[in-house]
């Protein structure tokens, strides 16, 4: 029996020969069918009430690939009394474009009936082609179910955005990825009943897939397709067959999209969090999935600054160092720099003293505070200047005198007790006794 159509005469086929993936075939046809999107799908919630009820308004889906965008989009087609069309943000011009929404248009005028309008990959529309859309979803010719993996706040127009409901879809937890193949292995459309795949191996594929239901369906399907039948026909999988099926784990992360941003955001809080085991493990995935080290490097010389600064000034030096490094021997040997400088950091004291002092000066001159120059610390001879004369601190016992510097008692830097920073604060401690002040 052919354990894709079946039918006991038809030989086996070969993948993609003829048939159906097993993921288009296992495309969920009703809301129940759905799995892992609870949170908007789940009963009473808005999105659920509206596509039941059929009141759906225009909505913007946005999340990772494999999660069931464009499976929610047409469950809604084959539940809705609305006229569907669809077309992808990398095939429509303007010009298909207008002619889908004019028909739209003229279908309303003439039949009454609103047109759903699905665009795939509504991201890769410039905005030229998203203003096209404005004005029929304001007047209601189309009811439009983009779909993103981009953020919409970052990739969409506005004005658009503002037009529509944005629902954000979650990868699927492993527990929902177990449940999308188990159904594939009993389901007729799926591999009917013909293929068995032991529990830890279904669990390796829900691990490795990371919430992409899709590629978890193709790896059964080429492991199901590759593994000879035993002698009562059924193919049985270990997690063998299933790991040979996956080969080299695909990471998650795309160069332009959340996860970038999240993952280097990770990296960087790890590092100002001092864990230099999660900030390396960070950095590996970073480096695995092909981000640009200079990218790292440079993010790393922020960060000295910004969150260790003066508790180890080394850390910059070594930072800079290493982005040196990176652009002069290039990779994979830059890995290692860039491993050595993550860690360093992460593990030197904190402080970002000098990071707050100049945010606060900053806020004071934006809210107007503006201070004048003190005249003995003007350049060159001035009418006005009189005889007040400028103090040449090297001068000074401890190459220190006691002068005024700005015009304003407020304090900006407040150096903390680590690291190197505590020497520093103890000298300015001893300055301001010469002064007569308190800090």
């Amino acid at each position: 029996m052919d354990l894709f159509n079946g039918q006991s005469e038809a030989p086996k086929p070969k993948a993609g020969a003829g048939t159906a993936p097993l993921a288009a075939r296992m495309r969920p046809q009703t809301l129940d069918e759905i799995h892992g999107q609870d949170h908007i799908l789940g009963a009473d919630k808005l999105l659920r009430r509206a596509i039941e009820a059929d009141r759906i308004n225009s909505i913007i889906l946005y999340g990772p690939p494999g999660c069931g965008k464009t499976t929610l989009a047409e469950v809604i087609a084959m539940t809705t009394n609305r006229r569907f069309e669809r077309t992808s943000g990398v095939l429509a011009n303007v010009a298909i474009l207008r002619k889908l929404l004019e028909g739209a248009s003229h279908w309303k005028k003439m039949n009454g009936q609103e047109t759903i309008l699905f665009i795939d990959e509504i991201h890769r529309f410039n905005k030229a082609q998203q203003d096209v859309l404005l004005p029929y979803v304001e007047n209601g010719d189309i009811i439009l179910i983009g779909a993103t993996t981009h953020n919409p706040f970052f990739f969409i127009n506005t004005p658009l955005n503002s037009r529509s409901q944005i629902f954000q879809l979650q990868s699927l937890d492993e527990a929902s990825v177990i449940q999308v193949l188990k159904r594939a292995l009993d389901a007729p459309t799926g591999l009917n009943g013909l293929v068995a795949a032991s529990d830890d191996g279904l669990a390796h594929l829900a691990a490795v897939c990371e919430g992409d239901a899709r590629r978890a369906l193709n790896a059964l399907e080429i492991a199901a397709l590759t593994t000879p039948p035993e002698d009562d026909g059924m193919v049985r999988l270990t997690r063998h067959e299933i790991e040979e099926s996956v080969q080299k784990k695909a990471v998650l992360y795309d160069h332009d999209e959340d996860e970038h941003y999240d993952t280097i955001s990770a990296f960087i809080k790890s590092v100002r969090g001092s864990d230099p085991n999660a900030a390396v493990y960070w950095l590996a995935k970073m480096l695995y999935a092909g981000e640009d080290p200079r990218f790292i490097a440079r993010r790393l010389v922020i960060l000295a600054s910004e969150d260790i600064g003066n508790a180890d000034p080394r850390g910059l030096t070594l930072a800079v160092s290493a982005m040196q490094a990176v652009e002069f021997i290039g990779m994979p040997e830059g890995r290692i720099t860039l491993s050595q400088a993550t860690t360093y950091l992460a593990c030197a004291p904190k402080s970002n003293a000098a990071y707050l002092a100049l945010n606060a000066a900053l806020d004071d001159i934006k809210e107007g505070r503006t201070l004048p120059v003190p005249k003995h610390l003007q350049s060159g001879p001035k009418p006005d200047k009189g005889s007040v004369s400028y103090k040449y601190a090297h001068n000074g016992e401890d190459h220190f005198v006691d002068q005024e510097y700005a015009p304003t008692d407020k304090i900006y830097y407040e150096p903390t007790e680590q690291g190197y920073e505590e020497t520093i604060r103890k000298r300015i401690e001893y300055w301001n006794s010469l002064r007569g002040k308190k800090h």
